[in-house]
């Protein structure tokens, strides 16, 4: 597929930088909105028909390289017994405030019986996709999730979070949670994801001894466990707010891209991992806000540093974190097309 392997050529026989960005499937986009005005969240994400109709509306209008699975990464709370609705933001039933907390988990059902409909939409996705284009599932991170189930949300310096690691909520939330993360990321395998995306995005309120510590042995568990069943699937970890020296720790041969938010040196990056991993990122999301003009000049001056290196074959371009709301659709389409225009080698 385009991202990993078999790049598109230019007219030139040049090489394209394949794009995808987080969230291309979402509000900011007519698309999604046309069909939010008969539906709600929640079914949106169940229904692997509408799923795969939203899924495809940024391939069919914008071009992108790859198509990401439409849905949430919050459906393990809800399986685990934490209830989830969205008003419009995500409300749990309850919170694991106290490690007394875990006993109230009960799962809704046997895990493939409850993520099924992931899987469906991803069969129906692979059918719909060109060959040439790949099929990204994702879920979210261990501790991505644990911060929801203990705080709500991710925001905030996550004190209660961290207190856990000493009172048992974390061991005990990981334990509850790695069968149904291990299974969700494996039906949207079987259903023809070529890749799996772990989204981390609270992961870098964390100090590094803390990452080593407490967050890398959960990762690489769950790693070694899906290509144990899955060998020839990629595995994609994106971490918000990490640094270099975070990335250079993970150390996890299960991991085949690091996906990197706007604050890291892309160069630098790719000078120090791309051996190990491919790199994935990380134009500023809120550049796409700019009056065209401006963006044009933000793309051609994040290309300048990259344009000579050696292995731009292990990039892939995207975002430092996922479309914004209100970002200009326009801006997006000509984002996409300037990238397949110009980023080539």
């Amino acid at each position: 597929m385009g991202l990993f392997n078999d790049r598109l050529k230019t007219a030139d026989n040049k090489t394209q930088v394949p794009v995808w960005f987080m969230r291309q499937a979402g509000r900011y986009h007519s698309h999604y909105q046309n069909i939010k005005k008969d539906s709600d969240f929640m079914t949106m994400c169940k229904d692997p028909k509408l799923a795969c109709e939203i899924t495809m509306g940024p391939i069919n209008d914008f071009n992108f390289d790859a198509a990401i699975l439409f849905s949430d990464l919050l459906f393990p709370l809800e399986q685990m017994g934490l209830g989830l609705t969205y008003n419009p933001g995500p409300i749990l039933k309850f919170k694991l405030e106290s490690i007394a907390d875990l006993k109230n988990c009960k799962l809704l059902a046997e895990p493939r019986n409850y993520f099924n409909f992931q899987k469906e939409a991803t069969v129906l996705l692979r059918a719909a996709l060109p060959q040439t284009k790949s099929l990204l599932g994702f879920v979210g991170a261990p501790w991505t999730l644990y911060t929801y189930a203990v705080e709500g949300s991710h925001a905030g310096n996550l004190t209660s979070s961290k207190k856990g690691f000493y009172d048992g909520r974390w061991q005990g939330f990981c334990e509850l949670l790695f069968t149904n993360l291990i299974e969700e990321m494996s039906l949207q395998a079987e259903g023809g994801a070529d890749a799996v995306c772990l989204f981390d995005t609270a992961v870098g309120e964390l100090t590094l001894p803390d990452f080593k510590e407490f967050i890398l042995p959960v990762l690489r568990k769950v790693t070694a466990e899906f290509k144990k069943r899955h060998p020839t699937k990629k595995v994609v970890y994106y971490s918000k707010l990490t640094h270099l020296d975070y990335l250079q720790s993970i150390e996890d041969k299960n991991i085949d891209v690091l996906g990197i938010d706007w604050r890291m040196s892309l160069p630098t990056a790719l000078k120090t991992l791309g051996n190990d991993y491919m790199i994935q990122g990380n134009f500023d999301p809120s550049y796409l806000h700019y009056e065209w003009p401006l963006v044009e000049q933000k793309l051609a001056q994040f290309w300048e540093p990259l344009k000579d290196l050696k292995n731009l074959d292990r990039w892939i371009c995207g975002l430092g974190h996922g479309v914004l709301q209100q970002t200009p659709e326009e801006n997006v389409k000509k984002t996409v097309e300037y990238i397949h225009k110009n980023f080539v080698y």
